[in-house]
């Protein structure tokens, strides 16, 4: 069994004319099961992640089993609407991808718009501990924007 991935680091790379993207190595096999599957998830608007498969599985399948056992026993009957928005995006969300030849990943083409590709077609990928992250340049500079005056107190939180 191989020991949980720690994805750290930031690289820009072009999508080709196919639409296919080359993951570093330093990525690559942190991103890949047993199987060689990953999944692909539509996170936000302007990101995609990528999952080794069996983690984001086992994230998934502990998840359901939990809801499941709540809607079993009652405990969802007031949260209906809740419950269906959480399966349209379920039904949606996820891909199970294998990587090519020279760590190439195709970007599927609903994927694709979720990711706003530039005209440039150039993205950032975001190493995130736990997964890669796929970014549009714009929406990976909003973000940081946003969270880098937070990191010092999420740090503190986190490693103490």
């Amino acid at each position: 069994m191989t020991s949980a991935p720690f994805i750290s680091g930031e690289f820009r790379r072009t999508v080709d004319d196919r639409f296919r993207l080359t993951i570093p190595d330093e990525f690559a096999d942190d991103v890949i099961d047993e199987e060689g599957n990953s999944i692909l998830v539509k996170e936000r608007h302007g990101c995609l992640s990528l999952w080794r498969a069996s983690t984001w599985q086992k994230r998934m399948d502990d998840g359901l089993t939990l809801l499941k056992q709540k809607i079993q026993s009652g405990r969802m009957d007031q949260r209906w609407n809740d419950v269906q928005q959480l399966g349209r995006l379920l039904s949606t969300r996820q891909t199970t991808v294998k990587l090519a030849q020279k760590s190439r990943l195709l970007l599927p083409d609903s994927f694709r718009d979720l990711l706003a590709l530039p005209e440039s077609r150039e993205v950032v990928l975001v190493g995130a501990v736990i997964c890669l992250e796929i970014w549009s340049p714009e929406a990976w500079l909003e973000t940081l924007k946003q969270e880098m005056p937070k990191f010092t107190n999420l740090f503190d939180d986190l490693t103490n």
